[in-house]
């Protein structure tokens, strides 16, 4: 549908996902810094509201003081050393998250020159689905992607089979 618009396959999955869910109308505050992400949202006829770059594992006034009626997280989970918090403290009825999953042939990623851009945890669906659900949250839809590589090898060959991103649409319980 945005094979021409929107260059990575991530970020078209991911706003077809959001668009199955989440009315134009529905307000969103998204976690992380705003990011091209985020601006897709806006051009495409979300209000949406980023939060500021705050420690999530530590300061939730952002996700408790918010009037929006979605939360959306695409990749930041991973990122928090205790999602489980942020995810409990979350006010709004309705959340959109993604996630990188767990790769079995590739280590866990961690930048080599930002020493915050590190991925504390990568989950396997079924651990991710627990986390909701212990956090207080109904799994109402997911799905599941892979992200091919143009590179050449053994565990590039691996990335076109195995899938790499998770999406979850989940409502308060």
């Amino acid at each position: 549908m945005y094979e021409g618009k929107y260059p990575h396959k991530r970020y078209r999955i991911t706003l077809d996902f959001l668009k199955k869910h989440i009315s134009t109308s529905e307000s969103i505050l998204d976690l992380g810094v705003e990011n091209p992400f985020s601006e897709i949202m806006r051009s495409e006829g979300f209000k949406v509201e980023n939060t500021q770059g705050e420690d999530l594992d530590l300061n939730f006034e952002s996700v408790t003081n918010t009037q929006a009626e979605v939360v959306t997280a695409f990749e930041i989970f991973e990122h928090l050393v205790a999602p489980f918090n942020v995810l409990r403290e979350i006010k709004s009825k309705k959340i959109v998250v993604s996630i990188p999953m767990r790769l079995w042939f590739s280590a866990a990623y961690k930048s080599k020159t930002d020493p915050w851009d590190r991925h504390y945890h990568e989950f396997e669906d079924w651990q991710f689905d627990w986390l909701l659900e212990k956090a207080g949250w109904k799994i109402i839809d997911s799905a599941k992607w892979t992200n091919p590589t143009k590179k050449i090898g053994f565990r590039p060959l691996l990335r076109y089979f195995t899938n790499r991103y998770y999406i979850v649409y989940a409502e308060r319980m």
